[in-house]
């Protein structure tokens, strides 16, 4: 997935060939997916994610889980379609210190306002962090909602969440 982002970057690759390999890495991962053994306590920390309402597409959120999942972090999928509230309310159920946001589609970009604000009201902002990605945000758009983080692909939302997990012990550490 890495050569074949690096190539579409490159014009080298049409948003086909990404799709494709993207296809190819979703198969291999569902046959390896069962013989990854995850040890107890071994995870970094805990991220529920999905795709923010009105996004319906999972393909890119599924690499995300999968990204994610590899690199040792205990991801529960909330899947495509998912209400500002549900993330917030996922969160809460299932202990999570991260909340994973995929949005795809431009008109559903505002619905982020509404994952703040609900995590906000549960006075939860600062304890569960937002990493937010797709192609319809960007690093501007993070700053416009408030959200903590912005990965432009899976292995930069590998490397954003242990920032922000890194965040998270430091402030937990001085409180």
């Amino acid at each position: 997935m890495r050569v074949a982002d690096r190539k579409y970057e490159q014009k080298e690759y049409f948003i086909v060939d990404v799709a494709s390999s993207a296809s190819a890495m979703r198969e291999a991962f569902r046959v390896f997916q069962p013989r990854l053994k995850e040890k107890s306590g071994s995870t970094s920390g805990k991220i529920v994610i999905g795709s923010l309402k009105g996004n319906v597409q999972s393909m890119g959120k599924d690499i995300v889980v999968a990204t994610l999942r590899a690199a040792g972090f205990e991801v529960v999928d909330l899947g495509v379609d998912v209400s500002p509230s549900d993330f917030v309310d996922g969160a809460i159920q299932e202990e999570a210190e991260i909340i994973g946001v995929s949005v795809s589609v431009d008109e559903t970009v505002p619905f982020l306002k509404e994952v703040v604000d609900r995590l906000q009201q549960e006075n939860l902002k600062g304890k569960v962090k937002i990493v937010i990605g797709g192609r319809a945000v960007s690093e501007k758009m993070r700053r416009i909602y408030g959200v903590d983080a912005y990965a432009k692909d899976a292995w930069d939302c590998v490397r954003k969440v242990k920032a922000l997990l890194g965040q998270l012990k430091a402030t937990s550490h001085t409180d």
